[in-house]
């Protein structure tokens, strides 16, 4: 006797109802989807109780004839393909031919469709799958479809709905990618009577962005524009101020439709090097455009997951294009939010500041224009000297316990043609120079990073930047914060992660070539590791020498550095290299540039002066100019802000000089 039978229509329904129908939001979806493929420019949602006890979903768009309403909820029944030639280039949202059969399978349905504007449209009640009602009703032109109980007839699925605000939550997430997705339409969306969701669809994806997250969000807001002969971006991401704690609010929509991909939310994360802090994620909505030919949006029951044949090349050109746009501002946040009081006009946009260029007489022509430094012009780097009354500088002073000394500036960096040359360093550790504790720990002549190429390749690719705001110094609050003005405001630095952002753009382009600053050592640093540690600790030898560390293993636990870059911190170089080994030994698979990474912010965190560190005046105005002269001021290599602004209105507000 025969053993394989084929199945039931209906079981298989519900089958296929387990792949496409996960949840309510997965209902919404499938049917705000086939609205938005009938070419509907008003599109209602209205749910109840979660979802499951009622969603109806009403679109103006081009309806389904008397005929086509019963055929649409056969298996495999759909209007947007034909051939297998039509699976390669899919335009459309919906395709799959499930979605509606699935979810007649599993509740309540009641559809009324017209194609015209003739007055008469056509009802069909489906209830589990079975046919109840089929006749001529009147109704306006579009659709409007109606899910109850939803399954109602699967207890076993029923059992494993969430509370009814986890299951709204996953509803307004859908209607809140689609809203992102087509700006172009209308959405509202209603929940038990109150209104979570109302997009103007005028097209203006930042008032979309509005609606959902925010008027100060969408402030925060920078335009992304970006092609090539691939693939073309566009959109909106978020300024590095305005971050969340998950990847919630990165939206990535691929030719209109919202989809989840790994690589591309790493790109997005790589063109923020830097620029935010541990466990923070950006906002953001990046729409795609490519040939439907480039990716393979069947891979996945809902629709969510996709293949793209040129993942690499998209990654890339994302990561780029992002970065670019983020060099190109002046990433300073505001404190205070900005109100439009009487007589001003404002945009839904960030104002966005252009400053001129640091000079060494900033204090003294304040408000000034100076001319633009051109990209490729060489930047004399800059080092701390210790005061000395040989060389002409002023005497320390002592107030108290605290012992202050004056600086001078020194270049440290000769240009020749058309690149920049260092000067040959000493490298034995008697030559170090370094500045008291009161000053900066230890002398750095970062290079003008500005100019080079470490984040870009090659000269060429370096992007125009942004002035960095030439600013006047006033102060220091509480031996932690320099405190600057210019005509724009006031400004508060943090000297700790200025310092930390210069020293890391000097050391990432020493660690660039390591090995040619490396010097023995006359008295080997001596580590001691657990035996576990240990064993895998010398097959990963190589990477230290990479860094220009030289590390033996010398039996046991037991491994001492014979050689190390002479420009280690002096007096932290045990605590860096047993750093970089505790990263070596957590990482599964180890990277050169991110081993470079990890390393240039280990160095630099250890060399940057401390809070509760008093500076004289010489000194800290060296640190803004240093500071100035890099190529990304705005933010320290662990993503916090270095510097935040109050603008003259802000305070005007504050002390109610203006109302």
């Amino acid at each position: 006797m025969a053993k394989i039978i084929v199945l039931d229509e209906h079981i298989a329904n519900q089958i296929a109802a387990g792949e496409v129908v996960e949840r309510p939001a997965s209902v919404v979806k499938e049917l705000v989807e086939n609205a938005i493929d009938a070419g509907a420019r008003k599109i209602e949602v209205i749910a109840e109780e979660g979802g499951l006890q009622s969603i109806r979903v009403t679109d103006n768009g081009s309806g389904m004839d008397p005929e086509d309403c019963e055929t649409a909820f056969y298996r495999h029944a759909t209007s947007k393909m034909s051939t297998g030639r039509d699976l390669f280039q899919i335009r459309s949202l919906g395709f799959r031919g499930e979605a509606l059969p699935s979810i007649a399978a599993v509740s309540k349905v009641q559809l009324v469709s017209s194609s015209n504007d003739s007055g008469l449209g056509q009802i069909i009640v489906i209830e589990g799958g079975t046919l109840k009602q089929n006749e001529e009703i009147a109704a306006p032109q579009g659709t409007d479809i109606t899910i109850k109980e939803l399954f109602y007839n699967t207890p076993a699925r029923l059992k494993y709905m969430k509370t009814i605000q986890t299951e709204l939550g996953h509803i307004s997430d859908v209607m809140y990618r689609q809203a992102l997705a087509h700006p172009e339409i209308a959405f509202t969306f209603r929940h038990n009577g109150n209104t979570l969701l109302q997009s103007p669809g005028g097209g203006n994806l930042l008032q979309v962005i509005a609606s959902i997250y925010g008027v100060n969000a969408s402030k925060a807001m920078i335009p992304i524009e970006a092609e090539n002969l691939d693939y073309r971006i566009s959109g909106f991401i978020g300024r590095p101020e305005l971050t969340r704690s998950n990847r919630g609010a990165m939206s990535t929509i691929v030719n209109g439709r919202y989809i989840r991909n790994q690589g591309l939310h790493q790109a997005i994360l790589r063109a923020f090097h830097t620029l935010l802090p541990i466990n923070r994620y950006p906002m953001g909505v990046i729409n795609l455009e490519m040939h439907p030919s480039l990716v393979d949006v069947n891979v996945h029951p809902a629709k969510l997951e996709v293949r793209f044949s040129k993942e690499p090349e998209l990654n890339t050109f994302i990561e780029e294009s992002l970065r670019a746009v983020l060099s190109a501002q002046v990433l300073i946040p505001q404190v205070v939010k900005q109100n439009i009081g009487k007589g001003r006009t404002g945009s839904i946009i960030q104002e966005q500041f252009h400053f001129n260029s640091p000079s060494t007489e900033a204090s003294s022509n304040v408000g000034t224009p100076t001319p633009p430094r051109a990209p490729d012009q060489s930047v004399a780097a800059y080092s701390l000297r210790e005061s000395a009354t040989s060389n002409g500088y002023n005497t320390p002073s002592a107030s108290g316990n605290d012992v202050q000394y004056t600086a001078q500036v020194v270049p440290a960096v000769s240009s020749s043609g058309g690149g920049q040359r260092t000067t040959q360093q000493n490298a034995t550790q008697s030559n170090r120079i370094s500045t008291p504790t009161a000053g900066f720990n230890q002398v750095i002549a970062p290079v003008g990073a500005r100019t080079s190429e470490m984040l870009y390749g090659s000269p060429e690719a370096v992007p125009e930047l942004p002035e960095f705001p030439e600013l006047s110094l006033i102060g220091q609050h509480h031996g932690t914060y320099l405190i600057a003005q210019n005509e724009h405001g006031l400004y508060l630095i943090d000297q700790h992660a200025a310092h930390e952002r210069v020293n890391y753009e000097y050391y990432y382009e020493k660690f660039g070539h390591p090995t040619d600053a490396s010097q023995e050592l006359l008295i080997p640093i001596t580590l001691e590791f657990t035996p576990s540690d240990s064993e895998k600790l010398k097959s990963k030898l190589q990477w230290f020498q990479n860094a220009g560390v030289i590390l033996e293993h010398f039996g046991g636990g037991t491994f001492r550095v014979v050689s190390h870059p002479y420009w280690f911190p002096s007096g932290e170089e045990t605590a860096i290299i047993e750093e970089m080994a505790e990263w070596v030994l957590s990482e599964r698979v180890i990277d050169l540039s991110k081993l470079r990474e990890k390393s240039s912010i280990l160095v630099s965190c250890k060399a940057s002066i401390k809070a509760n560190q008093k500076l004289t005046p010489e000194e800290a105005n060296t640190l803004l100019q240093r500071l100035a002269a890099c190529k990304q001021p705005y933010t320290c290599p662990h993503g916090r802000p270095i510097i935040v602004s109050f603008s003259t209105y802000d305070l005007e507000k504050l002390f109610k000089r203006v109302m």
